[in-house]
Formats: structure tokens, C-alpha cells, sequence
């Protein structure tokens, strides 16, 4: 069964630091595009960072400088460096991803389970 499997949310005091991992498993041959997106109480999902099939880069205004996204094509991981996070940081964080099976086959996306993050003093 092919997921994403996030892990390395928490509670942490402002200023603070964390590092989600994005792990997919099952049988697959690569991760191409990836995302970060994150849910707040009462508000809609946003984009938070995103990384292309390469290592092209693209980050939400309030992140840029803080956060920091990166792959492991090997370990089929991404991964979302939170650095001095807010309060405002606190929200569901989810991964979304293109897999795919087999060398020859198009990107099929699949969202993680999410995963809490909260920031609070």
C-alpha cells in the first residue's frame, strides 16, 4: 500500500525549532513534486513550501527565511525546517506529494496523515 507517512510535530515555545519528515511507503520508484501545507482552527489549508523534482524551491511569504524545504530522493523523504516559529506557525501540517511506481509511470499524488504542530509559551 503506497503512503506518506509524516512524522516530528509537537509542542514547541516560540523562537523554537522542528523538523517534519515526509516518508513514502510502499512500492514506489520516486517522489517527484512535493508540498507542505498547513490547516489553522477555522481556516482554510494554505501552501506553505514546496520543492520541485529537482531542487527548485518556492515558500508562503510569512515562512520565507524560516522555513526550509528538502528531499532525500534516496530515503524517498521530504522533509520542512521550522526555524523561530510564531504562534501563528501553530496548525495541522501536511504533506502532499507526486509518487510514482515505476520509472515509466506519471505522478500519482497522495496527501499524508498530517501532522500537529503547536507553538505556544
Amino acid at each position: 500500500q503506497v503512503q506518506l507517512v509524516e512524522s516530528g510535530g509537537g509542542l514547541v515555545q516560540p523562537g523554537g525549532s522542528l523538523r517534519l519528515s515526509c516518508a513514502a511507503s510502499g512500492s514506489i520508484f520516486s517522489i517527484n513534486d512535493a508540498a507542505w501545507y498547513r490547516q489553522a482552527p477555522g481556516k482554510e489549508r494554505e501552501l506553505v513550501a514546496q520543492i520541485s523534482r529537482g531542487t527548485s524551491t518556492d515558500y508562503a511569504d510569512s515562512v520565507k527565511g524560516r522555513f526550509t524545504i528538502s528531499r532525500d530522493n534516496a530515503q524517498k523523504t521530504v522533509y520542512l525546517q521550522m526555524n523561530s516559529l510564531k504562534v501563528e506557525d501553530t496548525a495541522v501540517y501536511y504533506c502532499n506529494a507526486g509518487l510514482r511506481r515505476y520509472y515509466y509511470s506519471a505522478s500519482e499524488y497522495y496527501w499524508g496523515q498530517g501532522t500537529q504542530v503547536t507553538v505556544s509559551s
